[in-house]
């Protein structure tokens, strides 16, 4: 009891040691005139999407950090502490024990001595991306941005570069919109590895350099026991999140805030999304343009976000998927999704409302690698051919078609379902035209059987048929059962197939 007693004390005295001047998160009070919205649900509730979101569709997100160094992948500043992970043994071999050589020393490794934004940011335009979202910070507690609150920031170790502030400049160059990830609230949890120590070998029981009270504003302070869910229920570390996000807002006014989480800490999150929008009110002279991202429902209080998943079907409020070509962090040797991939979710998350927020990983220098260029051309491709059919559309009625016999999956987080052929069909609209695209590239004549004559999804004659991206002629028919299109005599080298179809007035 004493020792949880001594625990929860020393956060409060390092939060106040923080945090001068300031108590437990009941700080909004001073803040109530700021805007019209406030830290509840029915106030959240004015919010509306802005329309460059949900024309946007596509965007590219670098989640790129110090934790690239060791070429392991996601999580290695957590797993590095933890004996039974293969970043574990793979830590002792190349740096030492982590009681000696932990991750705050890995962070001065993190150079970037190859990062060219302004080439970057010229790739993922080209690419077709319409906004870009720069990491704030991972979970572990390194911040890319230029912080007066914590020390362990890109400004003064590592790069020593405002990584944040130079994407932005960057993004804005290119004219995208610009946005921010914070991973924060649950990196007090998360970290808590750090204060363990080996429970077996010849380091048993020496603590490792999270226990370091002179690294407590890396690694946070010891956890209660019973702490230990993905957010933290601790009220001196919420105050820390909301203080540190907070100061990422008001320095770089991003147009896009994504949380790694549910929405988070009750009314200290409600608190910070009410401030996001008032202070975005206040930039745009009344009109509301930013959007918040987190992994929850909306409801219409924000954007719904999914990581690496799909919804199953059209939801009414627009929603996001995030997901990674390849690794979150760079890891040696990893598989990374086609162009083709890609494609084929982009065009089913648009069909059903959704934009694509896709992960282009980085090495630790900063550069890409040849074969994530390759993907990164072959998107561009396609997307300067059937942007069209994408950009600035809105679902149809039903999302698309599967093919006969298909098994219907409930889709989730985690579930990016491949395995789409020819026969899957996603719809979008723009005005009177409807957009159809083959997931797959045809093998046979296309039919479609929600654009018959006697359809009760269409009820109209169909005028027109033409091939997005390419100049071909056209065999197609409309019978009462469906819209026949014969199988086209030259077809893209793409394989995801975009056909506009105009009808008659």
């Amino acid at each position: 009891m004493k020792s949880g007693i001594f625990k929860t004390l020393k956060v409060i005295v390092l939060s106040l040691f923080l945090f001068p001047g300031t108590a437990f998160p009941k700080m909004e009070k001073q803040r109530k005139d700021e805007g019209p919205f406030k830290p509840s649900d029915a106030s959240l509730k004015q919010f509306e999407c802005p329309g460059w979101f949900r024309d946007a569709k596509f965007g590219i997100w670098a989640h790129w950090g110090p934790q690239a160094v060791p070429r392991q992948g996601d999580w290695y500043a957590k797993r590095m502490y933890q004996e039974s992970d293969p970043a574990y043994k793979y830590h002792i071999e190349h740096y030492g024990h982590p009681s000696e050589f932990g991750f705050k020393d890995i962070i001065p490794l993190w150079k970037a001595e190859k990062w060219d934004p302004d080439k970057l940011m010229e790739l993922y335009k080209k690419a077709g991306a319409k906004y870009f979202v720069s990491m704030g910070t991972h979970h572990d507690n390194f911040f890319l941005w230029n912080s007066k609150i914590n020390r362990w920031n890109a400004a003064n170790m590592g790069p020593g570069k405002d990584v944040v502030g130079i994407w932005k400049k960057a993004a804005e160059k290119q004219g995208l919109r610009f946005g921010v990830s914070e991973h924060l609230g649950a990196s007090y949890t998360w970290y808590q590895s750090a204060h363990g120590s080996d429970k077996a070998g010849p380091k048993a029981g020496v603590p490792y350099d999270g226990n370091d009270l002179n690294n407590q504003d890396l690694y946070h302070a010891a956890a209660a026991p019973d702490d230990n869910d993905w957010l933290t229920k601790n009220p001196a570390f919420q105050l820390e999140w909301y203080r540190c996000i907070k100061e990422l807002i008001d320095n770089y006014h991003p147009d896009l805030l994504y949380s790694d989480s549910r929405m988070p800490f009750g009314d200290v999150g409600r608190s910070l999304i009410a401030h996001f929008y008032n202070q975005d009110l206040a930039k745009n002279k009344g009109k509301l343009e930013s959007v918040y991202t987190c992994k929850q429902p909306s409801g219409g209080l924000w954007v719904e976000d999914l990581e690496r998943g799909v919804k199953d079907t059209i939801i009414e409020y627009p929603w996001q998927t995030d997901t990674s070509v390849g690794d979150w962090f760079y890891r040696t040797g990893q598989r990374y999704k086609t162009s083709t991939e890609v494609i084929q979710m982009l065009v089913d998350i648009v069909s059903k409302n959704g934009n694509l927020l896709l992960n282009i990983v980085q090495t630790p220098e900063g550069d890409l690698e040849p074969d994530m260029l390759k993907i990164l051309d072959e998107i561009g491709i396609w997307t300067s051919a059937n942007g069209e059919g994408i950009y600035g559309t809105r679902p149809w009625k039903i999302y698309g078609e599967k093919p006969e016999g298909k098994v219907v999956k409930k889709l989730g987080m985690f579930d990016e379902n491949f395995g789409y052929t020819s026969k899957d069909i996603r719809f979008a609209t723009k005005g009177e035209t409807l957009y159809a695209f083959c997931l797959g590239k045809p093998d046979s004549d296309i039919v479609i059987r929600s654009l018959g004559k006697s359809s009760k999804l269409n009820g109209k004659t169909i005028e027109s048929v033409k091939m997005t991206g390419i100049d071909c002629r056209l065999s197609w028919k409309q019978t009462a059962d469906a819209l026949i299109i014969k199988k086209p005599s030259v077809l893209p080298d793409w394989q995801v197939t975009g056909f506009k179809i105009e009808f008659k007035k």
